[in-house]
């Protein structure tokens, strides 16, 4: 018997139940996808964070510029 054969003989509610948790699991896998490949390291941030540290280590090294 093929798979098709199979499907047909089911109820209808259990071929919509089918359905829906493949369509379900289809978006919740392309969402996941898209948060992980967008939620990576961003090249521009890593600079941001490396340049501000590097300015927090000469302050401390010069100490703080007082403006008085």
């Amino acid at each position: 018997m093929s798979a098709s054969v199979k499907f047909s003989s089911l109820a209808p509610k259990t071929k919509n139940l089918i359905v829906a948790g493949g369509l379900t699991g289809f978006v919740f896998g392309v969402y996941f996808y898209t948060m992980r490949a967008v939620g990576g390291t961003d090249e521009l941030q890593v600079a941001i964070d490396k340049f501000e540290e590097q300015k927090s280590k000469a302050e401390d090294v010069t100490g703080p510029l007082s403006k008085s």
